[in-house]
């Protein structure tokens, strides 16, 4: 379980194209073993049976800078077959000056044959670009976001789910010089609202959500944005997310990750962008984006593990190709996690990434990066 908010114009598309298409979707194979609810709580009240989450929130890169927040949540089981539902809210503050907090929820219920995701998020925030969208032009930027998502899915047969899910979301945004005002005209970026709704055909073998060992994911989606829906512009995004987990040796994971994010006439601010760790979402977009990516997750003691991983993105359409090194994005890094909850497998995770041309990452959050 994770919920990312960066800072900038792209906080709004980040969020939506993460819950839309990236969250976990509780799913549990009709052939596992149901999760019972648990019994008791421990005397702690943030302890490992307690219902109760509670959690730190931290980011650090060049060119957002720091931000530091908190996440509360509550885990519920709605009966013995659903997996764990979860509502939370959060909130960061960032050395930039942005102010960004949300609230979520993510049930199962009907013994797992119902689930609902629902996001609410509002935020100022500023941004400080070296390269803004590989121009080699700085920009500083500014502007208030909010922004509303949600999915519903349906257990249709065995693994397999079908659903609906909407956005809606209301960016203002501007430069904070009248130089900025005028690189971000030349870039197409301004003031947008966008709101759309799409299908979902999703298929889960995971033995655990929050902590797969094995199984796999497939999650095939589309948003499509339209003025009668509250949209400045009409324009469409489909996603093919697939994910691969290989449990081997003492407790170890392997875990694979292919991605392919593809817009049709969206305006600038919403095509599709890196999402790898190391860049900021919306630095960098095309038309379409495609990235692949591996991950060790090694066990190193009854709470503890550790990560490494490797990927790269490519940005292609509108005259980009992945055949030049200059739309290839390659992305590496490590990390140590702790066990929080280990019914419900939520990890707490450290984790640092390294980019192309300076960029990097430093990140404390709940769950795995996939």
């Amino acid at each position: 379980m994770r919920v990312i908010l960066r800072h900038g114009h792209s906080l709004g598309l980040a969020f939506a194209v993460l819950v839309a298409a990236s969250l976990p979707v509780l799913a549990q194979t009709e052939n596992s073993k149901p999760a019972a609810a648990p019994a008791d709580t421990s005397t702690s009240l943030f302890g490992e049976r307690s219902p109760w989450l509670l959690a730190p929130v931290f980011s650090s890169n060049p060119k957002l800078g720091t931000s530091l927040g908190v996440l509360g949540g509550y885990i519920h089981y709605f009966d013995e077959k659903s997996r764990p539902s979860i509502f939370a809210v959060t909130g960061q503050y960032s050395s930039t000056d942005s102010i960004v907090g949300g609230g979520f929820a993510k049930t199962s219920f009907d013994e797992d044959r119902q689930r609902l995701i629902a996001g609410l998020v509002y935020g100022y925030v500023k941004n400080d670009y070296s390269d803004y969208l590989g121009t080699g032009v700085p920009l500083k930027s500014n502007g208030d976001l909010r922004s509303f998502i949600t999915r519903y899915l349906y257990r249709v047969k065995g693994d397999w789910f079908i659903g609906v899910q909407g956005l809606y979301q209301n960016f203002m945004v501007g430069g904070e010089t009248a130089f900025d005002e005028q690189v971000l005209n030349i870039l197409g970026v301004k003031p947008y609202k966008s709101g759309g709704g799409g299908l979902v055909v999703y298929r889960d073998s995971r033995d655990n959500e929050n902590r797969p060992t094995r199984g796999w994911v497939l999650s095939l989606n589309n948003m499509a944005y339209r003025e009668s829906l509250g949209s400045d512009n009409d324009f469409d995004v489909y996603r093919v997310d697939f994910r691969y987990y290989l449990e081997h040796g003492n407790g170890n994971v392997f875990a694979v990750r292919q991605l392919n994010h593809l817009t049709n006439d969206a305006p600038t601010v919403a095509r599709a962008p890196v999402q790898l760790r190391g860049y900021k979402i919306g630095q960098y977009n095309a038309d379409y984006m495609s990235s692949i990516e591996g991950e060790e997750r090694l066990r190193l003691g009854e709470k503890w593990t550790a990560t490494l991983f490797a990927g790269v993105a490519c940005l292609y359409g509108g005259g980009l190709g992945c055949s030049e090194n200059a739309n290839l994005y390659p992305a590496g890094g490590a990390g140590v996690q702790y066990i929080l909850k280990p019914k419900e497998g939520i990890v707490l995770n450290l984790e640092y990434a390294l980019g192309k041309d300076g960029n990097y990452g430093v990140y404390l959050k709940l769950g795995y990066g996939y």
